[in-house]
């Protein structure tokens, strides 16, 4: 019996050169139709190294937001009610530890590398509310919501009379080791001086219990919170003390006048002061 075998077809070197431009023009094609909306961008090379291949991640738009929010990008903001979740996860959640403690490890190390005077009068200004306190528990209530609710302020007066402000950990660690170097915390807030017996006593909970000064804003202390800070701080100076460090959350902490040789900035997307 007899088989036929089909003979094998070589092409000529035209007919393949034709055949891969036209393979070419395929796969082009076909990838460009599963980005239609999705411009080349090099970045997008290494989803598939990195392994996201692409996928949209939940809360990315809020994660952006939050990142121009802590770059000082946006400024006069308030909490978009579309990221109340996010931002809620995150405060609750393991990052804004994690975060608040690389920035307290570069602080130290920072503090640590330091050469001071030894005359006692090199100080490291500290924030209070959302920096050395965390009002985290008036926040997280459902109607505050994490600031996407308007501020009230009478609900958050009422909140820092209970003096049940648990300290932030990272930060209590920085003011820890400040104290140990021989540099002099002093705390700076813009809160009413109102409050100043409930906020010592709160502070001293917390596990804050020495400072050289401890700041309120006064009656005659009046305009922004740039402007008071910078010059309750501009008024260290005039004393003779050195701004050797300056801790905050918000960006009016860190900004003005005599902020100080380095700021470090913990993240706070709830609210803003300008």
């Amino acid at each position: 019996m007899h088989t036929n075998v089909p003979a094998l077809v070589t092409l000529s070197p035209q007919a393949q050169e034709m055949g891969l431009a036209i393979f070419l023009i395929l796969a082009t094609l076909i990838s460009t139709s599963h980005a239609k909306s999705d411009a080349f961008n090099p970045i997008h090379l290494l989803r598939p190294r990195s392994g996201s291949g692409g996928h949209r991640v939940k809360g990315l738009d809020c994660l952006s937001w939050r990142l121009a929010v802590e770059t000082n990008n946006l400024q006069h903001w308030s909490l978009p009610e579309s990221c109340e979740n996010y931002v809620g996860n995150y405060m609750l959640g393991e990052q804004y530890r994690h975060d608040c403690d690389v920035v307290a490890d570069a602080a130290i190390e920072y503090a640590k590398s330091l050469k001071l005077g030894g005359d006692g009068k090199d100080v490291w200004v500290f924030d209070i509310d959302e920096t050395s306190l965390s009002n985290l528990p008036y926040y997280a209530r459902s109607d505050v919501q994490f600031g996407a609710l308007p501020y009230n302020a009478t609900k958050f007066n009422e909140w820092v009379e209970e003096g049940k402000a648990p300290p932030v950990p990272a930060v209590r660690r920085l003011y820890k080791m400040v104290l140990s170097l021989g540099i002099k915390p002093v705390f700076l807030t813009g809160g009413s001086d109102t409050f100043k017996r409930i906020r010592t006593a709160n502070l001293y909970a917390a596990g804050y219990h020495s400072w050289l000064k401890l700041i309120f804003r006064g009656e005659g202390d009046e305009g922004a919170a740039l402007v008071y800070k910078s010059k309750k701080r501009r008024e260290l100076v005039e004393e003779g003390y050195r701004i050797v460090g300056n801790i905050g959350d918000q960006w009016s902490d860190l900004l003005g006048a005599n902020a100080g040789n380095r700021t470090f900035k913990v993240p706070d997307p709830m609210y803003y002061l300008g």
